[in-house]
């Protein structure tokens, strides 16, 4: 029996992780343990989401916390180390890009433990982007290198990982929507508004396609004062031509009190600030509206599924796929306000699924894990 110590760190991890362990679950040759390192420890953030996607309860939680990058990463090579020793793996897969995907790896690489690498390759080419030295560091000392798209392949084959060490099998962020999505769409829309005593739902205030989605959050955007002033008088005047509903990241909130902007918020009725969703409420938000507005990651990969325009506020992604094929488009801040008017005249952007985004990247997974398995022991018996 192999042991395979699967790492989960923060929200987005969660929906990757979620796919394999229901492929894992009572697998005859591979015992999975899942490691949740706390890095994202709020039940919003974190433990809802175990619940949402139907997996078990961690079976190890280093309960870290937030800190500064060099702070939390310690914490988390100091207490994963302990796991290793403890548990013995024969192999760690981490996944993603997150502070936990850089420090467990470095502990396993170390111990001269196989490390995999889910989601290898991307690449945004910003190292002012904290993800960006992660996915590095990560690719830099992994053993097997698990890519959702070609583009990532090349970047590994530049930067001369063997392309036997390359598996292109999907994507599991979207197993997991595939999976919740009808599930996800029975769910109520009804939120509380924050610093309003008021409620929106949906059927009352909004419809189908009739609103778009904010989600913001890069340092780059939310942290200047004069860059989220400029965001949210841009919110403002496009909420007057179609509602704006905004779960606003903790981060994002702080700084809008921190600055003062509360009071202009509020001078615009149909700019909604909501508190952070969970995944099936997220997933049917994002599904029934007309188009995302973003700097984020994850949604970009979302919107490309369900072909919702989606304009991300960013010089770069690590996910060109979504530009190339799907229905996202990197814009510039001034750039905000004609995209919107181009999608609802009805000409915004239209893409298809990249190869494998298909819902079965999970069975592919392991397909390969149990082939690795089997090419050690046959290695060891030599």
């Amino acid at each position: 029996m192999t042991k395979l110590i699967l790492v989960a760190g923060a929200r987005p991890n969660f929906m990757k992780i979620a796919p394999l362990m229901h492929v894992l679950k009572n697998h005859t040759t591979i015992q999975a343990v899942l490691v949740h390192t706390g890095q994202h420890y709020d039940v919003k953030m974190s433990g809802q989401f175990f619940e949402e996607l139907n997996i078990p309860a961690p079976d190890i939680n280093l309960e870290v916390g937030s800190a500064s990058h060099a702070v939390q990463t310690a914490r988390i090579m100091e207490g994963f180390e302990k796991v290793c020793i403890d548990e013995q793996p024969d192999a760690v897969l981490v996944v993603g890009d997150v502070n936990s995907t850089a420090a467990c790896t470095l502990v396993a690489s170390k111990m001269g433990i196989k490390t995999i690498h889910y989601e290898a390759g991307l690449r945004s080419y910003d190292r002012t982007m904290p993800e960006e030295i992660n996915r590095l560091v990560t690719d830099a000392i992994s053993d097997v290198f698990i890519t959702t798209s070609v583009d990532a392949d090349d970047n590994l084959l530049k930067e001369n990982i063997p392309a036997e060490k390359i598996y292109m099998l999907g994507n599991l962020m979207i197993d997991s929507l595939v999976a919740q999505l009808p599930k996800a769409q029975q769910t109520s829309l009804k939120f509380d508004l924050l610093n309003r005593m008021a409620q929106i739902e949906f059927g009352k205030n909004f419809t189908d396609k009739s609103y778009g989605v904010l989600t913001f959050h890069r340092p780059g955007n939310v942290d200047d004062k004069d860059s989220l002033t400029s965001l949210v008088k841009i919110w403002g005047e496009i909420s007057k031509k179609v509602p704006l509903i905004f779960p606003v990241h903790p981060r994002t909130y702080k700084n809008i009190q921190q600055f003062g902007l509360q009071d202009l918020i509020d001078s615009f009725p149909q700019l909604y600030f909501i508190e952070p969703l969970g995944y099936m409420q997220f997933i049917h938000l994002v599904s029934r509206s007309m188009f995302a507005l973003t700097d984020s990651g994850g949604i970009q990969e979302e919107t490309t599924y369900l072909n919702i325009p989606c304009l991300t506020v960013r010089p770069n992604t690590e996910r060109p796929v979504t530009v190339w094929e799907g229905s996202n488009k990197l814009i510039k801040l001034g750039d905000i306000n004609n995209e919107v008017q181009l999608i609802l005249s009805g000409k915004g952007k239209a893409g298809k699924r990249p190869k494998y985004w298909d819902g079965k990247t999970a069975e592919r997974i392991v397909d390969v894990l149990e082939q690795l398995n089997t090419k050690t022991q046959r290695h060891e018996n030599l």
